[in-house]
């Protein structure tokens, strides 16, 4: 499907940013980095920071008193056109608040469903922002929509009226409703779709935003697709070609980034989008080592997989951006944390071949790599590999056949038979320990 990129009309709008830190909050550095940043990807320019340490929020302002007064000062001496909080608000808390300052006022919810609602390029992924943002915008309609006198009483409208706030909260209604049918039937073709891969092994690409997943899947399977130094550059799923040296050809999946605190609903509005990531053999988590915030942004990313159910999905994580440290101490430090990462520079290449390596193990925790031979004419034995196996070659000697296979372990049991031979696969630098367990694995099937 063609798709038309959209071109940026909107006028740059001059924001002021604040954020409630809270006892929960633990991110270092600046408490308002990610948030400036996120700005910068929704194309507005920060003109004014106010921070505020308390145990909880104010019931009617999230701020306390004085700090929404001098909030009021900042955005008058700045003439800011909006105040962006870095903290969800609820409707009243937001209605009080552009009372007070005389302006705009969005949370950190409403920002990224508009950085999402900028960068959707497919009709997937635009459904999915519009669902996530009415389901945003239900509870907050008489903000939104001020036009609450009655309907005219008219022929038909006989009787106690119904205020124009109840018709737009059931259109809004009836929207959500037929874009989540739309929906579903997307993500049912979806799952058939990723489904039908059986023949190929997929890698999805998964992280926290801007942790440089495009640039590796650019550098892994030479695609082109958009990289840039932004916060939710990708939000629709690409899959290339990825030929992994001693395995093969592998499906390589790079999908939206996550961010902590990332909206439920907006997870649940992009499952199809992240339907790769569900179904996929491996996961390639994908971390900023650079990044002063990588252990919580880590964090967050195991979070937004365990709402999606698949924490325990077999997951390889990949610390990013190593050229970019500073400090060697600062690699140390994590790779004490977690030992089995694998350290890599996606831009430069360093650490991309113990990358491919450590991806064929895990992939081939779950397969056995066998020669399977057996009668020419055993049709049912080679139908059963056709449909469950991956056949990587056959040569047929006489009336014999001798099949190259890669098959799961699961599937192994009823190709045992009288007449069939099973044995581990041994290709050029295939190591002995890696015979040795597959054969092992054989003879426990048989």
């Amino acid at each position: 499907m063609k798709v038309t990129h959209r071109t940026e009309t909107v006028v740059s709008e001059s924001a002021v940013l604040v954020g409630v830190i809270l006892p929960s909050h633990n991110y270092p550095g600046e408490p308002l980095d990610e948030l400036d940043g996120l700005v910068q990807s929704a194309g507005g320019h920060v003109v004014g920071h106010l921070t505020q340490r308390r145990e909880v929020p104010d019931k009617t302002t999230y701020l306390g008193k004085g700090k929404v007064d001098e909030l009021r000062l900042l955005v008058e001496a700045q003439e800011a056109d909006v105040v962006i909080f870095d903290n969800d608000l609820s409707p009243a808390q937001t209605r009080n608040l552009e009372k007070a300052t005389g302006t705009k006022v969005l949370d950190r919810t409403e920002l990224i469903l508009d950085i999402f609602a900028s960068r959707a390029q497919t009709h997937e992924a635009r459904l999915a922002v519009e669902l996530a943002q009415l389901q945003y915008s239900l509870p907050r309609l008489k903000r939104m929509w001020t036009h609450l006198s009655r309907l005219k009483m008219g022929i038909g409208m006989r009787g106690p009226g119904e205020k124009q706030l109840e018709v737009d909260r059931r259109l809004v209604e009836k929207k959500i409703h037929d874009l989540r049918t739309e929906l579903s039937t997307i993500e049912r073709r979806k799952e058939r779709q990723v489904a039908a891969r059986h023949d190929r092994m997929t890698v999805s690409l998964v992280g926290y935003t801007n942790a440089g997943k495009s640039t590796l899947l650019n550098t892994l399977t030479g695609a082109e697709v958009l990289a840039v130094d932004k916060l939710f550059a990708t939000l629709d799923t690409r899959t290339r070609r990825w030929q992994l040296p001693g395995w093969g050809p592998v499906l390589l999946s790079d999908t939206v980034g996550f961010i902590r605190d990332l909206p439920h609903h907006l997870i649940a509005s992009f499952k199809a989008t992240l339907e790769e990531s569900r179904q996929a053999d491996l996961l390639l988590h994908v971390a900023d080592a650079s990044s002063p915030a990588v252990y919580q942004q880590i964090k967050a990313v195991y979070a937004v997989l365990e709402e999606l159910g698949i924490e325990e999905k077999d997951t390889l994580l990949v610390l990013n951006k190593v050229d970019a440290l500073a400090d060697r101490a600062q690699l140390a430090g994590l790779l004490e944390r977690y030992p089995n990462a694998v350290p890599i520079s996606a831009r430069s290449g360093h650490g991309l071949p113990q990358l491919a390596g450590r991806t064929s193990e895990s992939l081939s925790r779950g397969f056995l790599d066998v020669d399977v031979e057996t009668d020419a004419a055993n049709g049912k034995l080679l139908a059963f590999l056709g449909a469950h196996a991956e056949v990587l070659s056959q040569q047929y000697h006489d009336s014999r056949v001798l099949i190259h296979c890669r098959i799961p372990k699961q599937h192994l049991g009823p190709i045992h038979d009288s007449a069939t031979t099973i044995r581990p696969h041994q290709p050029d630098g295939n190591g002995q320990a890696v015979l040795s367990e597959q054969a092992k694995a054989i003879e426990d099937v048989a």
